[in-house]
């Protein structure tokens, strides 16, 4: 057993409950590892990477340009849009280049949404603030849009938001892939056989979840904040699936080129090849 807990990282969110809920648990053997859960917002865990904190973490991918020389990726646990992904919302019907120059909450200049939209919308005001705000401070006129993550991309239209656009959809539409959004990453001065077994262990607690559904989305309703039972099995359905327990050539190429993009066009640092640890 290690002596210290490692420290991993994630948000407290339903689809990362899911995804962490048979090691949360017990429910897998860790071959006497222990885990520290550390929960916070994505755009924390982002700025903690950079530092580095955590042994394990979640982090945008996005953010993975700022920490990457400390973290390697692992194949497992990522999020990804195919042909949906973060709203742009707004109070009325207007076009996404209306809103260009305009003031847009944005949940975190790190995040994989921000990115998305610089390179769908390079010229706005963007206004950092907590996701779970984002919304309201839209319906009450301190912002002129929304970047929308998380459950809000199924409950925007009950609060009487419109949607301006999917950046998911825009993305599937000029590339043929799916939206990269969230990664899991390892220390790298863990050496490779701690990596190596780190990276196992997260692929059996995703694949555990996903072979036992019903017990695993229970656990992580009590993360849904509110969100009705369908609602939240739609949402974890949405980034908890096929493309979580393992990474393919297709979403490896959809890391790259959104790295790529954003590198090209002067929004992030250029990264080289990416470390990726199965």
């Amino acid at each position: 057993m290690n002596k210290q807990p490692l420290r991993l990282g994630h948000s407290p969110d339903a689809d990362d409950a899911f995804m962490f809920y048979a090691l949360a648990h017990g429910k897998i053997d860790t071959g006497g590892l222990t885990f520290e859960h550390i929960l916070t917002d994505i755009e924390t865990l982002n700025q903690w990477a950079r530092e580095p904190r955590l042994e394990i973490s979640a982090v945008s991918v996005h953010g993975f340009a700022y920490c990457h020389t400390h973290y390697a990726m692992l194949t497992h646990g990522g999020s990804f849009g195919r042909n949906y992904g973060p709203l742009v919302v707004a109070r009325e019907a207007v076009s996404l280049e209306s809103l260009a120059g305009k003031r847009i909450a944005i949940p975190g200049l790190l995040t994989s949404a921000f990115l998305t939209l610089r390179l769908r919308l390079p010229e706005f005001e963007p206004i950092v603030m907590p996701f779970d705000r984002i919304m309201d401070a839209v319906l009450a006129g301190e912002a002129d849009a929304g970047l929308v993550i998380h459950e809000g991309q199924l409950t925007h239209e009950t609060m009487g938001l419109r949607k301006i656009e999917d950046l998911g959809v825009w993305w599937q539409e000029q590339t043929g892939l799916p939206l990269p959004l969230g990664v899991n990453v390892v220390r790298k001065d863990l050496g490779a056989d701690m990596m190596a077994r780190l990276s196992g262990i997260l692929r059996e607690s995703v694949a555990y979840g996903l072979q036992h559904r019903e017990e695993a989305l229970a656990y992580a309703l009590s993360f849904g904040r509110g969100l009705e039972p369908s609602l939240a099995d739609r949402f974890v359905g949405m980034y908890v699936n096929d493309l979580t327990l393992e990474l393919n050539q297709e979403t490896r190429s959809s890391i790259e080129l959104l790295l790529r993009r954003g590198s090209e066009r002067g929004i992030i640092p250029p990264i080289g090849q990416i470390d990726f640890v199965s």
